[in-house]
């Protein structure tokens, strides 16, 4: 019979979206075989058969593992996979959505398996993965839902208001994003996924301080700076005094970081940076005659002539 292999691949897509990988692959197997005959270009089977085979053993092995076990190993695994999947020469976009929906949703099964005899900071997480996995299954409502409970347990987490901002981003609500963007990333850049954040509002960002050759820690850190230069950190919340407060002494702590030489200056510059524009925009907005906020930009310019510069232009 001539081979009709689109119509095959979604037969293989459907059961990589049920988890099924060792279904899936025999499945392509066939298909692949069936397409060598016809002459039919077999890269996209290639790749799909390679998913496959990332995951199949992985996900025999989830029967030995407790429920939370289970979630935390696949959100770690596809964190893996997003790596390695990028190094290949070509991905297709329907075999990794279709994979991803089957991951997740083992993920969010075994998460919603879990019993409530946690205390607040478990329940914290848990419901901040459960949002993870509905947000990556595209229940942004649920994923709200769990995540807005998740910072009930825990206020002020930069990992559950980054997923929240990603979310609001995800469902076209950019100004509640870029508010919650900046909160997160100011409370510790450090706790955020960046991988796991899908909207293309913080997607481009970080993308545009990976060009200025930023990677790990130092990224984190540049990027609420840039965010800030290049409007996308433009949804500004006004300090409460107590804040400025503690603001001023974590600047002074820094500042005192910063002349100690074994200290990672790559951090703490960028991390200082930010924290001058948010002080500076409580005196902007408090009506400050200049003197404070000059004060501020001098720092600024101390530190990145560059940045400086940008900012002020």
């Amino acid at each position: 019979m001539a081979i009709q292999p689109e119509e095959e691949l979604k037969k293989a897509y459907l059961m990589l979206e049920e988890g099924k990988t060792s279904q899936a692959m025999h499945f392509l197997t066939e298909i692949l075989s069936e397409a060598m005959v016809y002459d039919y270009d077999g890269t996209e089977i290639n790749f799909a058969l390679w998913c496959c085979s990332y995951w199949d053993d992985f996900i025999k092995s989830l029967g030995r593992m407790d429920h939370y076990e289970q979630g935390e190993s696949l959100i770690a695994r596809w964190k893996a996979f997003r790596i390695d999947y990028d190094r290949q020469k070509k991905s297709f976009p329907k075999v990794v959505g279709a994979l991803q929906k089957g991951i997740f949703t083992l993920a969010l099964d075994a998460y919603e398996s879990l019993s409530d005899e946690q205390n607040m900071q478990q329940k914290a997480e848990i419901n901040r993965k459960l949002g993870l996995c509905c947000k990556k299954l595209g229940k942004y409502e649920a994923a709200l839902e769990h995540l807005t409970e998740a910072n009930q347990y825990t206020p002020s987490s930069a990992a559950v208001l980054a997923e929240m901002a990603d979310c609001f981003a995800l469902c076209g609500e950019e100004k509640k994003a870029k508010v919650l963007f900046r909160e997160a990333f100011f409370i510790d850049a450090q706790k955020i996924e960046l991988s796991f954040l899908d909207s293309e509002l913080i997607g481009c960002l970080v993308r545009q301080v990976k060009e200025k050759g930023f990677t790990g820690a130092e990224l984190q850190e540049w990027i609420p700076v840039y965010g800030v230069l290049y409007g996308v950190f433009n949804v500004k919340r006004e300090l409460r005094t107590h804040e400025v407060t503690r603001l001023r002494g974590e600047i002074y702590a820094k500042e005192n970081d910063l002349k100690d030489p074994a200290n990672d200056a790559g951090i703490i510059t960028p991390k200082l940076i930010n924290m001058y524009f948010w002080l500076i925009d409580y005196y902007v907005r408090a009506g400050d005659s200049g003197t404070k906020i000059n004060e501020y930009l001098l720092q600024i310019r101390v530190h990145n002539e560059n940045i400086y510069r940008m900012y002020t232009r």
